[in-house]
């Protein structure tokens, strides 16, 4: 009976995450919260193609084991994983935890380093390696409980929103990674990486412009700025 009780907590666990469960327990989200979280978007770019160029069921494969990639830099930078939406995922931190020396800027390039370094076995085992398209916004959010036959924490609000116009932006614009001027102005910019301003730009659904940078390694902006000279 021990054996099988801990055995079930820990694929809860599995399942649902272990802060979330932690939660859910001590009923932290029991009423609706109010929080400030950092929110990180991620998908995989040309999935569409990839689905008629490998199948279904190899895509499904791909996209799998990207995620289980994604996965592991997240949890080492202290975020968790909200939820996966077909090909892309929303990871979340507290805004103090997220914001901490840059934390979630340096998780997005530590994505980037760790699908750099798998990009052999991808190629090996599906002849393509993932790309990915990122976004990062913090903000106020509303937490809580919802569900009954499959209990959940839902984030609703604003922040969460924006992060998705941000995300259809990132792809209009052909950027590999978008962070709004709200976080990164509460965050220190990792030396790796180089923000461009694109200044207030317009999203659907929103009145108000929000202030936006692009995100790039630090070198790859210099031989930008070159290109332009």
């Amino acid at each position: 009976v021990i054996f099988l009780t801990i055995s079930e907590f820990l694929q809860m666990r599995r399942v649902i995450g272990g802060r979330t469960l932690n939660a859910l327990l001590l009923g932290r989200y029991h009423r609706p919260v109010r929080e400030e979280r950092v929110f990180l978007l991620v998908d995989i770019k040309g999935s569409t193609a990839l689905a008629e160029r490998l199948g279904d069921e190899r895509a499904h494969a791909f996209i799998t084991s990207t995620f289980f990639d994604i996965d592991q830099p997240i949890l080492e930078h202290g975020g968790e994983v909200y939820s996966y939406v077909g090909d892309g995922l929303i990871a979340s931190w507290p805004l103090a935890q997220g914001a901490d020396g840059g934390r979630c800027l340096r998780c997005y390039l530590a994505i980037r380093d760790t699908l750099a370094r798998r990009a052999g076995h991808y190629q090996q085992h599906f002849g393509i390696a993932p790309e990915i398209r990122a976004v990062l916004h913090a903000g106020p959010i509303v937490a809580g409980e919802c569900g009954d036959a499959k209990l959940s924490i839902v984030y609703l609000g604003d922040t969460l929103n924006t992060a998705a116009r941000l995300e259809q932006a990132a792809k209009a614009l052909d950027r590999a990674c978008l962070v709004s001027g709200d976080l990164l102005r509460r965050t220190v910019l990792p030396a790796a990486l180089a923000a461009e301003p694109l200044g207030p730009i317009e999203l659907r659904g929103r009145q108000q412009p929000v202030d936006t940078y692009a995100l790039e390694p630090a070198g790859d902006t210099a031989d930008r700025r070159r290109e332009r000279e």
